[in-house]
């Protein structure tokens, strides 16, 4: 992960995050049963509104490597978290920047995010046949919760995720 920061992104990213993000769900065969979700991913402002938006930069370039966007539950962008959980959505990496470890960057600054709100858990949902994606949340710690499985539409199916967090006191 040397080389990679994360950090809040900046409106004048948010262009380069939407390019990214659709690029990256269509290398990984996300978009093909589903195109009109390339609008909710490439609507950055929306998702920078109704939770936080996070983005991984080349700390030397300054360059967009990946972008995720944290959010807690009763949000716009919500879909599996309960109280006391965190959720992130809509994880990216740019293809051509993949295996620097920037997705690993972002998954962790939302579990430190979880946890320093407080949460036990934090949730995410990812399609049954994205391998890197599983690869990087089982190496993270994160099991499979097959109930909270589901489908947002007809031949989509999307498997739920959890880590637990460590109970932190309030400072």
């Amino acid at each position: 992960m040397t080389g990679v920061v994360v950090r809040p992104a900046r409106p004048h990213e948010y262009p380069s995050i939407a390019r990214l993000t659709v690029a990256a769900y269509e290398a990984d065969g996300q978009l093909t049963d589903e195109r009109s979700y390339a609008r909710v991913l490439a609507d950055v402002p929306a998702r920078a509104a109704a939770g936080e938006l996070l983005a991984a930069v080349d700390e030397t370039t300054g360059d967009v490597l990946g972008s995720v966007t944290f959010v807690l539950p009763g949000t716009p962008y919500a879909e599996l978290s309960a109280p006391g959980q965190g959720e992130f959505r809509m994880l990216a990496v740019d293809p051509a920047c993949q295996g620097r470890g920037a997705g690993e960057a972002l998954v962790r600054s939302c579990v430190a995010r979880a946890t320093e709100l407080g949460c036990r858990s934090i949730m995410i949902c990812a399609r049954s046949f994205s391998a890197p994606a599983h690869r990087l949340y089982a190496r993270l710690g994160f099991v499979r919760v097959p109930e909270r499985d589901w489908s947002p539409a007809p031949g989509i199916e999307l498997v739920a995720l959890r880590l637990d967090l460590p109970v932190v006191a309030p400072a």
